[in-house]
C-alpha cells in the first residue's frame, strides 16, 4: 500500500510539473516528457502523445530498467517516443530519482548557434552546476539516448542541439528547480550577450565553495 502511496504521489508530482512547464513555456503540444523511478529498478513515464498541461495518472507507463524494448516490462499504455532517454539517464545515474525532458527555447538556441550557456546567478550556480552538450541526434534514437545519457554522468543537465534538455534530480522538485534556472541562465546569457558582454560568469571562487563545502 506505501508504495502504491507513494507511486501515486511521484506521478501527481510531475503532472504539477507538466502543467506548470507548460504555462512557462518551455514545452509546446505533446512534446517534452517526464519520468520518476518508483522502485530501484523501474520508473513511470509519460505515455506517448500526451500534452503535459492535460496530464491524469492514467498518463503514465511504468517501464523496467531490465528491458531495452519499450514493450517488454511496460504497464498500460505505450511510453514516450522519448522513453529511451529516461531507461539510458537511470542506468547513468543510479542516484537519479527523476528525469525531466523539456524544450526550453534558450537553451536550445544558444546551444544550437555553439553559445555557451553561462551561469550568472547564485541560484544558476547551486542548482544547475555545470551543463553537457550533445550534437544532434533524431528523437527516440538510440544516439540521442545514449550520448545525452553519458553527459549526464558528469553532469545534471545536458542539453541536446536543436532539440531540447534533460535535467536529472533526487526528487522531482530538486529536477524541476534545475531545469527552471538552466532556462533562467540561458535567458540570462542571451540577455548579456544583447548588452555586449561576452564573458562573465558567476565567481569561480565562489562557485567552488558552493560546490565542495
Amino acid at each position: 500500500m506505501t508504495e502504491n502511496r507513494d507511486r501515486d504521489r511521484l506521478i501527481d508530482e510531475l503532472i504539477a510539473v507538466g502543467r506548470d512547464a507548460v504555462e512557462r513555456g518551455l514545452v509546446l503540444a505533446s512534446g517534452g516528457n517526464l519520468s520518476a523511478r518508483v522502485a530501484e529498478n523501474s520508473f513511470v513515464v509519460t505515455a506517448s502523445g500526451t500534452w503535459l498541461d492535460r496530464l491524469t495518472r492514467d498518463d503514465f507507463v511504468e517501464l523496467t530498467l531490465d528491458s531495452d524494448e519499450a514493450g517488454a516490462g511496460s504497464i498500460g499504455s505505450k511510453p514516450s517516443s522519448e522513453w529511451k532517454l529516461h531507461h539510458r539517464a537511470y542506468l547513468a545515474r543510479p542516484d537519479a530519482q527523476c528525469v525531466i525532458h523539456l524544450h526550453p527555447r534558450h537553451a536550445v538556441v544558444l546551444a544550437s548557434i555553439g553559445r555557451e550557456i553561462r551561469l550568472l546567478t547564485l541560484d544558476h550556480a547551486f542548482y544547475v552546476g555545470s551543463i553537457g552538450l550533445t550534437p544532434f541526434y533524431h528523437n527516440g534514437s538510440d544516439e540521442l539516448a545514449d550520448t545525452a545519457a553519458e553527459q549526464l554522468r558528469s553532469h545534471n543537465c545536458v542539453v541536446m542541439q536543436h532539440h531540447g534538455c534533460s535535467v536529472v534530480g533526487d526528487s522531482v522538485e530538486m529536477t524541476y528547480r534545475r531545469a527552471l534556472n538552466l532556462e533562467d541562465a540561458a535567458k540570462a546569457t542571451a540577455l548579456a550577450l544583447q548588452l555586449g558582454d561576452t564573458g562573465t560568469t558567476f565567481p569561480p571562487e565562489a562557485f567552488a565553495e558552493i560546490h565542495h563545502a
